[in-house]
Formats: structure tokens, sequence, C-alpha cells
């Protein structure tokens, strides 16, 4: 085995963990990857036998790559309007071979990284390398550039805002999580407004992202949700979990369309993500979608 390939291999070693961070700073899988392999293009250039510390390299390069990204998307914002989804993970309802294994390990809920959304760039930078990644502050004030006691602030601050934001627990049994999800869809096919406001919770929200340059939406209450309910005509439903919740991917005339990801508590949807665009739609669903 030659440098070059032992190398690659303990890079290798390193990737999920790298990927599985990169994806929680910037909630975008094709801006994660790009982030790791800048992180490996960087390491293959660099004197790689004078790393001590390989993990503690690949992650400071990785989180300042994904800095960078963030502060980008702020400016960018600044004449938009609104706050786009993040990119579901989706796999097949059933299970997982070992690669969809890794993707499960790289999620978290979609509510969660809604609310990371809104944190700056800084703030999401201490929290998901604190709180999530167990790095201590003394390392996360040198990627910001601040001192230890300001990035233990600004976790704390996004540590208040992300439980001020109250993210729902799902129901842990998937099983359940699935007969909630197939009686929205029975009840929507079936126009039964009744059935529905009865799987709905009180002050169920749904937020929309179908890009195409419309902001993206927020829909509020029984009444709201419901009316969005009815399955169009041509449609497919595909049963999926969406990271790690049950959900559905759409295609309308075999065109992807939607991904759905549901989140239920105590028997009641709560919460429903709807990411469009069929473009978008067919990266991120690309291993479902490529099983029809």
């Amino acid at each position: 085995m030659d440098d070059g390939e032992w190398l690659a291999q303990r890079f290798e070693q390193h990737r999920p963990r790298l990927r599985a961070l990169a994806y929680r700073m910037l909630g975008s899988l094709a801006d994660a990857d790009d982030a790791v392999q800048d992180a490996w293009l960087r390491l293959s250039q660099s004197e790689a036998g004078q790393i001590e510390n390989l993990a503690g390299w690949l992650t400071t390069v990785v989180a300042r790559e994904c800095l960078h990204v963030l502060r980008s998307r702020r400016h960018r914002r600044e004449d938009t309007v609104g706050v786009g989804l993040p990119d579901p993970i989706v796999i097949p309802d059933g299970d997982a071979d070992p690669e969809q294994e890794v993707l499960l390990a790289d999620s978290v809920g979609l509510a969660l990284l809604v609310v990371l959304n809104y944190l700056s760039p800084a703030e999401r930078l201490a929290f998901v390398l604190h709180d999530m990644f167990d790095l201590p502050f003394e390392e996360i004030a040198q990627l910001i550039g601040r001192s230890p006691g300001a990035a233990r602030q600004l976790a704390s601050r996004a540590r208040r805002r992300v439980r001020g934001a109250e993210v729902p627990s799902p129901d842990p049994d998937l099983q359940h999580q699935r007969q909630v999800v197939g009686a929205f869809f029975a009840a929507g096919r079936a126009g039964d407004f009744v059935a529905l406001a009865k799987l709905l919770d009180p002050d169920v929200v749904l937020r929309a992202d179908f890009g195409g340059g419309r902001p993206p939406a927020v829909f509020r209450g029984v009444s709201a949700v419901a009316k969005l309910a009815r399955e169009p005509l041509g449609a497919e439903v595909l049963p999926v979990l969406v990271n790690g919740t049950v959900g559905r991917v759409v295609t309308i005339d075999g065109r992807p369309h939607s991904v759905l990801a549901f989140t239920v508590v105590d028997g009641k949807i709560v919460e429903i993500h709807a990411v469009g665009e069929s473009e978008r739609v067919s990266r991120i669903a690309a291993v479902v979608l490529a099983g029809k």
C-alpha cells in the first residue's frame, strides 16, 4: 500500500463523522459533501505525516468551511424572503443497508434543523460543535476568533433558542407513526375532513418549501392543513423514512414532486415538512426513486 492509499483509507474512517458534522451545520446534503470533499483535498495536499491529531485537524477544516458557507448564505438572504427548509435524509421504509444506515446516522430531526437555520453562523457552529460533538470551547473559540468565554455564551444563547422553540420529540414507535400517517393519506384520498381533524393536532404546522423562486410558506391549524391533504391526480405515494421518522415521497405522472416528513406525537400529527421541486426531490430521494 502506498502513502496515497494509506491516507485515503484513514480519511474514509473519518468521513461519516465529518459528513454528520457538515450536515448539522449546513442542512444541505450537497453542501455537506462539498465541505467533506474540501477537507480531503486539503489533506491530500498537506504534509499529512506531520498532523498529530488527524480527527481534530479534519474537524477544524470542515467546521471552517461550513462557517464560510453559512456566512455567505446570510449575506444572500438579505435580498430574499424567508428561510428554505433543509434537505431531508430519505431512505426506503424498510430494512436499511449499510450505506443507508450511515445516512440515518447523519440525520437529526428536520424540526431541529429548521430552528438551527435561524441561528447566527457563530451560534450554530458553537452549538453543533459543543452540544452535538463535544468539542471544548477552547477549540471552538479558535475557529470563530473569539475567547472561550464568548464561545460558551454563543452556545448558551443558541441552546436557549432551541429550547424556546419547543422542538417536538416524535413518538419512538415507528409502527405507530406508520398507522397515523397511513390514516392521514386514506382520509385525504376520501376527502374525509372529520377523520383528518382527528389525526391533526389543533396547533399543527405545515412548512412548505417548493423552490422555483417561491418563498417558503407556513400553514397553521387543522383547517388550513386539512385543505392541503387531498392527493393530486396521477400521484403515487411511496413510504419512506425521513430523518428517521415516517414520511412519503410523492410523484405525479411518474415525475418527482415532493418529500413529506411527519412528526407524530401522542397519536397526532403536530408538524409536516414538505420539500418540493422536481430536481431537488430527484436528488434527495434518489435511492427511493431508483428502487421503484
